[in-house]
Formats: C-alpha cells, structure tokens, sequence
C-alpha cells in the first residue's frame, strides 16, 4: 500500500503540491484558532456546589447544608470523589468524575441530584447552587476598581452592576469574581424597647416589610379601542419606602404605626469574611474575570480587554477606573516567545546541519520545508482534538525526529540520480529522474517507515498516563506524533515529489 502511495505522489505531482498548499491553509487557520496558554491545565472533571448560609457556624453548615449535599451525590455514574470544605456561612462540596467525563454530562448529573439536596435542607438555610464552568487557570484577568472620592460600597456596587455584567457578555467568560469592599445592603435595624413599647412582635414586622414588597395586576380597563392596565405598584425602591411601610396601628387612637418608628432603616454592609489590600495602600476593590473551560485564554482576554476599553468612556462617567494588575497574555506571550524561540533555533540548526551533511542547497531546502509543513499538520490535528498550545505540547518538538524519513528519501534518490546520470553520460530527462526518485524512494521505503514508526512508539506509553501526569505530559506526545505522522506523509509524497523537479543531477 505505501509504495502504491509513493508511486501515486509522483503520478500526480500536481495534485501532490496542491494538497500541500490546501495543508499550508488549513494548518494556518488552525494555528489561528488554536486554544494557546501558558501551561496545561491538570485540573480534573469536577463540579463545585456552593451554597451560602449567612449567620450558621460551621458545625451547622456541616449538619445541615454539606452533608445532605453529600449525600445526595452517592452513586453517580463515573463518580471518584466527593469532597467538602465547610465554613462560618459557606458550604463547598466538590464532586469530582473519572477522566474523561463529559463535564456537561457531568453538571447534569449533579444538577438532578440537588433536587434532592434542596429539599433535605431546612427552609430558609441557603439552596446549593454549582459554581462556574472553569479551574484553576480559569482566571485571566484581575483588576482594581478605582475612584477618587467613592467610599468602598460604592465601589463594590458599580463592581457588581455595571462592570460585573459586560464583563460576562464576553465569549468565553464564564463569571466574574468580586473581592472587597462593602456589599450594599438595605438594613432595619429594630429598637427592641420600641417594639415593647407598641407590643408588636419582631415577627409582625418581618411579615409587613414582607408583604409590603410586592406588585400586583387587575388585568386591564378597555375604553375607545384601547386598553388601559390596571397594576398596583408595592415594591420598595428606597430607604424612605422601607421606613413608611405600615407595621399596624396603635389601638388607642388607630394611628399607624411606621417602620421608621420601631427601627433605624439605612444602607449597611453584608458581614464580611475579610478584605482586599494591594501594595500596602489600603483596602481595594478587585475583581477576578474567569475564563470558560476550554475556552482559548490568548482570545478571551483581548476580548475582554476591549470590552474593559469600551466602557471607559461610561465609568469614567461615574468617577472610576479599572487598573488591571494580572493579564495572563503577559505569561502567555513570554510563554510563546520562549517557544517559538526554540522552535526557530532548532529548526535552523537543523537546517544549518543539513546544509553541511547534504552539502546541496536543493536537497537541505527540500528536507527543511517538511518542518513547517508537519507543524502545520499537527496543528490541525490539535485542534481537532482539543489539545492546546503551550510550553509542554510545542516545547517538546524536535525538529531532528521530523526530518529523519525525508533525510532518508532525499539522499538516496540524490544518490541514485548522481549514479544514473553518471552512468548515461548526460542529465537525466523527466521521466527517467522520476523513475530514478521512485526507485530511490522504494529501496529506503521500509527504513523511512521503521525509523518514524520506532520513534513513535516511544511515545505510545505516554498516552496511557491518567490524573494529573497524563494531563500534564499527553499533549506533548500527541503533538509529537502528530508531527511525525505527517512527516512520514510527507516523507511518501511532497518529498519524492519535489526532489523529482528540484534536485540537481
């Protein structure tokens, strides 16, 4: 079969050098879309469910929120661990699945069990809900929220309602973290010698600050072909609408009795579990923008990037500005400059000792263009299978193992040119140097494929790793075979095919 696709290759020399050509494009545009990072990603197929319960102690959490989580997620399809943390008001259960779970199929699976979870957890103690699709080297973008003059809940609101959400209208980002300052709240803070003094109940005003905060529809009055709609408007938009709610009346004289004289009604924080600081300057707001998992980081922060540009003109409408302190395409960049540093050394002191050892500048141009040619084959293949660009799947390419099979083809079919057209005492016509490079190919046909085929073995265990190491270390050996398979295609084809039209007799 290999030597009906040589003989092939040099029928149709033409078509040969298109497919190549059609190889260049595809390589270039999957080079362009190819998901690039720094490092792999060795974070396995989990699922957090987090769940908030203000006030609760961690016994309590433990009790009530992470152990029905717990629970519920035993006997899971693929489940290999189910770990949690839990803390004052916060419950975190991590569901973690075998290698290659389906992290969609995954989060469905979690997703029907909380049912359950819900429903096993006291009224009023928080409901679990999953965190973000993304991991540890899910966040690409820190910034600080800055503004002359804005006290930390302020900065915290325009954090959580105008950066927050067009941040998260980008592709590829999947949520955005804020850190610091104070979350704005609406507190009532109750006078208990008040409520002892009207005889309410602190339940009673629960009840009518509740029932107050509603709307209400009458369906719709129709006059002359139009319709008018009838709607009752309760929702409490302000401070003054929480404290002019009416809790009862005072029995003696029927007055009504306001929330503002049995409580203190103001905007206060949320209790907090800490705070930001940044360079020793005080306390900071700070927001951390988390990637989607699988998502191209180098891509999803310019976007986001532009997205931050874009909203300048609004922000600074409001008196602030965003400082960003972590910009992964600063570790990415340096990352891909120290690879394609590499990758460039390599292939020229390939190519320079080519040159010397092949002593013909035609035949060390031939055997150099498979280098390009088999990293762009491995690029398409990468990412048809999802393997990202980084220090360990492209710093591990040797130019050496690339070039070995058409080392091999370019130099026997320079020697048997050199011998036949010694033997005929003239240059060889077209038919008879294609011939010569077809027997030339077929007498190293065997070598060319063992060769390639025995360095690809040595890659073949690495493919069995599983965790973290087979995380860490399968990219590198995919690339690597990627790049070795097309270069033994090309090794049966382009390179027979162009030392039939270039190489000196």
């Amino acid at each position: 079969m290999i030597e009906r696709i040589l003989a092939w290759a040099l029928h149709n020399r033409l078509l040969v050098i298109v497919l190549s050509l059609l190889l260049i494009l595809g390589g270039a545009v999957a080079l362009r879309d190819l998901p690039i990072d720094a490092v792999p990603d060795v974070t396995n197929v989990q699922v957090q469910v987090l769940t908030t319960a203000p006030a609760l102690g961690p016994e309590e959490v433990e009790r009530f929120i992470t152990t029905p989580v717990e629970l519920s997620m035993s006997g899971l399809p693929g489940i290999r661990e189910v770990r949690s943390v839990s803390k004052f008001g916060l419950s975190a259960v991590t569901v973690v699945f075998a290698e290659g779970t389906d992290i969609f199929h995954a989060r469905q699976l979690v997703n029907e069990r909380l049912q359950t979870a819900r429903s096993n957890i006291p009224p009023g103690y928080g409901a679990p809900e999953m965190g973000p699709i993304s991991t540890g080297l899910g966040e690409i973008y820190q910034f600080e929220l800055r503004g002359e003059g804005k006290s930390a809940m302020e900065l915290r609101s325009i954090l959580e309602w105008e950066v927050s959400p067009r941040l998260r209208r980008v592709p590829g980002v999947v949520e955005v973290n804020s850190f610091g300052g104070e979350l704005k709240t609406y507190e009532v803070q109750v006078y208990p010698e008040r409520l002892t003094q009207y005889g309410i109940a602190l339940g009673d005003l629960f009840e009518a600050v509740q029932s107050s905060n509603a709307n209400a529809g009458g369906a719709y009055i129709e006059r002359s072909g139009e319709q008018y709609l009838v709607r009752g408007e309760g929702l409490l938009t302000s401070l003054d609408d929480i404290a002019n709610v009416v809790v009862t009346t005072d029995p003696t004289d029927g007055a009504p009795i306001y929330v503002k004289q049995l409580a203190d009604v103001r905007y206060a924080p949320l209790v907090r579990q800490g705070a930001v600081t940044r360079d020793g300057k005080g306390e900071v707001v700070t927001g951390i923008t988390m990637m989607l998992l699988g998502a191209n980081a180098r891509a999803v922060v310019t976007d986001v990037k532009r997205a931050v540009a874009a909203m300048e003109p609004d922000l600074a409408k409001l008196g602030v500005t965003i400082e960003p302190f972590y910009d992964r395409t600063e570790l990415v960049g340096k990352t891909i400059a120290t690879v394609s540093r590499s990758l460039v050394e390599g292939g020229l002191l390939v190519i320079v000792i080519l040159f010397l050892m092949l002593r013909n500048v035609r035949a060390g141009l031939v055997v150099a263009a498979a280098i390009p040619l088999s990293m762009l084959g491995a690029f398409i293949g990468m990412r048809q299978l999802g393997v990202s660009g980084n220090l360990m799947s492209l710093g591990a390419i040797d130019f050496g193992l690339i070039v070995d099979g058409a080392v091999i083809v370019i130099e026997n079919a320079m020697r048997l040119i050199a011998e036949r057209s010694h033997a005929f005492g003239r240059a060889l016509r077209p038919a008879e140097r294609t011939q010569a490079v077809l027997d030339g190919s077929r007498e190293v046909l065997r070598s060319t494929a063992f060769g390639v085929t025995i360095i690809a073995i040595v890659y073949l265990p690495i493919l069995t790793l599983t965790d973290i190491e087979g995380k860490m270390f399968r990219p590198m050996a995919i690339t690597v075979l990627l790049a070795l398979i097309t270069s033994l295609v090309l090794a049966l084809t382009l390179v027979p095919v162009l030392a039939s039209l270039f190489l000196p007799d």
